[in-house]
């Protein structure tokens, strides 16, 4: 996905409902509903990393995590997770194409404990976007276009004022994105305002209240 323009192509919305008809959809059944939403407007996008196993890319067990369809036993890494119920809105494969997994207007289970902009439990009013990836390693170019396009599309439809890294809404608890992401390109390709953006983007540092 490379457009950021307001159909998705052949006279269709770019979104239905909370879903971006760009992306391939594949429904999670982690999620819930987004508690109180007139005083929590939806106004934060999150950046992950996520591969599985951790440095491996190409396969479908990502997706097969936010499905509940992981094989616990294909890999000795996945004991480590066993049973672990998570999911995120998007998930940005290595080749730049793009999967949602929950409706934005619902809440994804991506940002655990987290604090961010004056306001704790990010998971009740962001959206959480993956990168296939490994903290501290670098990204695609292909990635950085479909992310930059998805921000521009999801700015359309939410009133975005926020952007982050897990990093930065639990700091210390979590690390991804991590130093091989390059926060310059995003806002360059945004060009969205500075303050929109973390204040720090090494692991660890707390970004903007």
């Amino acid at each position: 996905m490379t457009r950021s323009t307001e159909t998705a192509g052949e006279g269709l919305p770019l979104w239905d409902g909370g879903w971006h008809r760009a992306a391939t959809r594949l429904e999670s059944p982690n999620h819930g509903a987004r508690p109180n939403l007139a005083g929590s407007p939806i106004d934060l996008i999150v950046v992950h990393s996520i591969s599985l196993p951790p440095g491996e890319y190409g396969g479908n067990a990502v997706q097969q995590l936010f499905t509940n369809t992981l094989d616990w036993d294909a890999h000795p890494y996945f004991q480590s997770i066993r049973g672990l119920k998570v999911s995120s809105h998007f998930f940005i494969e290595r080749s730049g194409a793009l999967w949602q997994f929950v409706d934005c207007d619902h809440r994804a289970w991506h940002a655990g404990q987290s604090a961010y902009r004056g306001r704790s439990q990010c998971n009740d009013d962001s959206i959480g976007i993956e990168l296939e990836g490994l903290e501290g390693h670098t990204f695609d170019p292909a990635q950085y276009r479909t992310l930059a396009s998805l921000c521009l599309d999801i700015a359309r439809r939410y009133p975005i004022k926020h952007v982050a890294g897990h990093e930065h809404i639990a700091p210390g608890r979590k690390h991804d994105p991590g130093p091989g992401f390059d926060w310059a390109q995003l806002k360059q390709s945004l060009n969205w305002p500075a303050r929109r953006f973390p204040a720090a983007t090494g692991p660890g540092q707390q970004g903007i209240r």
